[in-house]
């Protein structure tokens, strides 16, 4: 019991971890599946998302305005990145790439040239603060916000991408965007949205994790690895997979963290290469001709 006791605020604490890294990979895996570019710069719209979200709060308004709006400017600032990226459909992939990790620079530098390079932190209500008991033990109000945050941005992603017919196009472009076209859908437009979304839910990701990392201009690269890692796992294009795979790497940062902390990032690393050894494809990943 004493040990099971001791787990329990590391696991909430990985559980709440693991919840944030799912919706950074589900935003990252939108963009990567429609438009077929990997967006280098999602890191840096993380942490614009939570700088702007100091800057509203820092401006009187409070702390659910913020969380509503820092995500619609970060979505815009979004939609300017992708019309950039329109030249490069077509081309060589290595031309996406480039663009966006030029992006990423010149989005750090921006934030670094606005704010400074000090740590910035985001102000929360009262009621977000403190702690609560349960059992005896004492957690932090703010990590149950974290998972239900997440958790309920999840389910509306997911509720919009299967119950809607902008879901369906969406989900539609992953697979074929020519037949999108064909069927007399406008595609830039579709990119442009995906784009938004995308970005727009890093900026939620990065609101909600300003108070547990810290607001910092180089914050958005500790958010955009674990994506990576998070897609593969899952298996790229599987939301329940990608969700599932954020839970798996939360959980393993969280408890070697608290137990040893010079292992927590790498143990991450030694997941993916388990879960890959033995099943390429990743969790929920589909089969491919490869495969027998």
């Amino acid at each position: 019991m004493d040990l099971l006791a001791n787990l329990l605020p590391h696991l909430l604490n990985g559980v709440s971890l693991g919840l944030l890294f799912a919706l950074i990979a589900l935003g990252f895996m939108l963009i990567v599946g429609v438009m077929e570019v990997i967006n280098l710069a999602h890191g840096s719209l993380f942490a614009l998302g939570a700088y702007v979200a100091v800057t509203l709060t820092g401006w009187n308004l409070n702390y659910a305005a913020a969380f509503l709006l820092a995500p619609l400017i970060v979505g815009a600032f979004g939609m300017l990145l992708e019309l950039c990226l329109r030249r490069t459909y077509g081309k060589d992939p290595l031309y996406g790439l480039l663009l966006t990790f030029g992006a990423a620079l010149v989005i750090e530098e921006l934030i670094r040239l606005v704010w400074g390079s000090n740590e910035k932190v985001l102000q929360l209500p009262a009621t977000l603060n403190g702690a609560v008991f349960i059992g005896g033990l004492i957690y932090a109000k703010y990590r149950f916000f974290a998972c239900l945050a997440a958790i309920g941005m999840i389910l509306l992603l997911w509720l919009f991408l299967e119950k809607t017919p902008y879901g369906a196009m969406i989900k539609a472009g992953a697979h074929d965007a020519e037949m999108v076209r064909a069927l007399g859908i406008n595609l830039p437009k579709l990119r442009l949205f995906v784009f938004a979304l995308g970005t727009a839910l890093a900026a939620v990701a990065g609101i909600v994790m300003a108070p547990i990392w810290g607001v910092r201009p180089h914050v958005g690269v500790d958010a955009v690895v674990p994506a990576f890692v998070i897609i593969v796992l899952g298996g790229v294009g599987s939301f329940w997979g990608a969700v599932l795979a954020g839970l798996m790497v939360g959980v393993v940062v969280g408890l070697t963290g608290a137990y040893a902390s010079e292992w927590s990032l790498l143990s991450m690393y030694l997941l993916l290469i388990a879960l890959v050894t033995f099943r390429a494809r990743g969790l929920l990943g589909k089969k491919t001709a490869l495969e027998n």
